[in-house]
């Protein structure tokens, strides 16, 4: 199938919001918090209802204010600097680019990212109105102090809370335990998540020591590991990955990588390609000739035709994706 056309004009204008975003990153040293807001936008994704996700809602008022994003409105005034030099780039594309970057300028693996032109409201219909809070109060990620699974005496009830949301969002254990070593940047801040302190000894720097000090039962008692985090080595299904990535960074950056892509693209539905609306447009004359000739005498071609497109709404869909054609 012929893959969905790009648009050249923001394609350029991604690759040069890229380059600031590098030199904004890197002089502000706040990858951590970049790549936080990348999650956080995309946490909210339901798979089942598929609402949520990353859509740039998280600069609105009650989503960014909601505990789970405590400290997160200086990423999003930080992104606004780049906004402005490039109005073209949804809040969607913008948010999500931010935290590949954020990755990249730290060492970490290269990250595909969808670069097709957007509809102005984002990647997923509705920004505005993107923000649920049944799904934000399930949004209170591994580092957070608001889920009693943090001071639980086992990981059990810690390991089924991420399950819970990583389900919920249609990740996998794979997914679960390969981005949860983005822990390897930053630190946690008592104003925002009740706990002090950062995961691994070098907080800026993206590589594979967040699962080598899961694993080291003489790790400096400084860094930080949550129940949630022990949860990763203490649950069979979690420790496999935990184990493979602590030997091997080259699988731990191939396996962020995809995961990382696939919560970016939480929802996003491509629109289809001019040879996808073909066979479709060929396959329903198709039908409307079949038709015609079972029921001559009753209906004209026309007729049938105008009830087809009436039917399927077939002049909506046409017009729909004509632009991006």
């Amino acid at each position: 199938m012929a893959a969905p056309v790009m648009d050249p004009q923001y394609l350029k204008e991604i690759e040069k919001a890229r380059r600031d975003l590098r030199a904004l990153i890197s002089s502000n040293q706040c990858a951590p918090i970049m790549l936080r807001l990348a999650w956080h936008d995309a946490g909210t994704y339901d798979a089942k209802t598929k609402t949520g996700g990353p859509n740039g809602s998280i600069r609105h008022g009650d989503e960014l204010q909601h505990a789970a994003n405590s400290g997160l409105k200086k990423a999003v005034d930080l992104c606004e600097q780049v906004k402005e030099r490039h109005p073209q780039i949804t809040y969607a594309d913008l948010y999500q680019l931010a935290g590949v970057v954020a990755v990249e300028v730290t060492g970490g693996p290269t990250i595909d990212i969808d670069s097709m032109a957007s509809p102005e409201e984002g990647r997923l219909p509705d920004a505005n109105q993107g923000f649920s809070y049944s799904i934000a109060s399930n949004l209170v990620l591994r580092f957070s102090s608001f889920h009693p699974c943090i001071n639980h005496a086992s990981s059990h009830p810690c390991a089924k809370h991420l399950r819970d949301i990583f389900y919920r969002m249609g990740l996998s254990d794979k997914d679960i335990v390969a981005l949860s070593g983005g822990h390897t940047l930053g630190r946690a801040h008592p104003e925002r998540s009740g706990f002090k302190g950062a995961w691994t000894k070098e907080p800026l720097k993206f590589d594979n020591s967040y699962y080598k000090e899961l694993l080291n039962n003489e790790s400096d008692p400084e860094l930080l590991k949550l129940r949630t985090d022990k949860a990763l080595v203490e649950d069979p299904k979690f420790k496999r990955y935990v184990e493979l990535y602590a030997k091997d960074e080259d699988a731990f950056f191939r396996d962020y990588a995809a995961s990382h892509k696939k919560l970016s693209e939480l929802g996003f539905i491509s629109p289809p390609s001019k040879l996808s609306l073909k066979v479709a447009l060929v396959f329903v004359i198709a039908i409307v000739a079949i038709l015609s000739h079972y029921y001559e005498g009753h209906f004209s071609w026309n007729e049938l035709s105008s009830q087809f497109q009436k039917r399927f709404n077939l002049t909506d869909l046409a017009s729909k994706f004509q632009k991006r054609m």
